[in-house]
């Protein structure tokens, strides 16, 4: 009888062993979406976290990246995150001030940021992981902030002056400070999801549009609009986010490995989005079907003395604290324009 009873238990040992490591062993889905083409730095940035997802965790995770909206819209996906339909998205920073963390929006401020350089001391530093601590009560963990790149304004006319806007439809995200932005240049704010943005150029519901190169070329818009200026006058970027209690479920071994490949995702999206840009740039040249203009030192000083007022303006809602500590990292000082 006694070796009976062992004779189960072992088997009831080895079921319970065998069980365990099936279960651990099985494969964890992560449905990352995006409003981007894949040809995009985010794009590209998606498709090599997958790739490193699968090989740093031996295949036990495998990322689902959808691309250009096909699951959800620019309004729609944060709420899908929260809900636990996605678990993963890496929206425009924008995106954060209708959830609730304003803060977010500070990015969106003209000519905040000369180059990468003075961008990645926010982004690498103190200040960037402040904000991204700050989306943990809404359910939402921050992981990393992707760069896309500095926006350019399109339009149907030559834009060379800051006046050359007045009247002009612009589409931009929903953002009090883009829309403090365009009223400042006289121009009216069209919100607008990013997937509807060519159907609007091409059928005149808007004028024009603000975008880094990538976005503008790669969503087609050089086929509906006439000129491009490179005014470098904002700032797009991504922060990389994951539905908190998802991550905090993850065996810990996991989530130590996808948190390695997110590092070294975020290292390469924020190589190749200057890379990606300029050759979107000449993508567009080549076309012909977009004139692209650039600004004299004189012409680009005048866009940034037309602008630095909507800093003051938009200080009560972002926070003048974080905008000055903004000022410190880079060494910028609105007092020398």
């Amino acid at each position: 009888m006694r070796a009976w009873r062992i004779g189960i238990g072992a088997v009831a040992l080895t079921w319970v062993a065998l069980w365990g490591t099936a279960h651990a062993a099985e494969t964890i889905h992560i449905k990352f979406s995006h409003v981007v083409a894949n040809d995009t730095p985010k794009g590209k940035a998606a498709e090599k976290f997958r790739e490193l997802a699968a090989s740093y965790t031996n295949d036990r995770v495998k990322v689902e990246v959808y691309p250009n909206s096909q699951l959800f819209k620019d309004k729609e996906e944060l709420e899908a995150l929260q809900m636990g339909t996605v678990q993963m998205l890496a929206p425009s920073l924008a995106k954060f001030g209708p959830l609730g963390v304003k803060e977010f929006e500070v990015f969106d401020l003209p000519y905040l940021f000369e180059n990468y350089e003075q961008l990645h001391k926010v982004t690498y530093g103190p200040v960037g992981q402040a904000l991204l601590a700050k989306l943990s009560p809404k359910g939402i963990l921050g992981l990393a902030y992707w760069d896309n790149g500095f926006k350019q304004l399109s339009a149907n006319r030559p834009i060379k002056d800051p006046i050359d806007l007045k009247g002009q439809k612009m589409r931009i995200q929903s953002s009090k400070v883009l829309d403090a932005q365009m009223r400042a240049l006289g121009a009216n704010p069209q919100v607008m999801a990013f997937s509807e943005v060519y159907q609007a150029l091409q059928t005149g519901v808007v004028d024009g549009t603000e975008n880094p190169v990538s976005n503008f070329y790669t969503q087609k818009m050089h086929e509906v609009q006439k000129f491009m200026t490179l005014t470098d006058h904002g700032y797009l970027g991504y922060a990389v986010i994951v539905n908190k209690p998802f991550w905090d479920g993850l065996p810990a071994d996991v989530r130590s490995q996808l948190e390695r490949a997110m590092a070294d995702a975020t290292v390469f999206a924020n190589q190749i989005a200057k890379q990606e840009n300029d050759k979107a740039l000449e993508a567009v040249r080549q076309s012909g079907k977009t004139q692209i203009l650039t600004l004299s030192p004189p012409k680009r000083a005048s866009w940034k003395r037309a602008l630095i007022k909507v800093h003051e303006e938009m200080a009560s809602r972002i926070g003048a604290e974080l905008i000055q500590s903004i000022y410190q990292a880079t060494g910028f000082d609105p007092a020398r324009l």
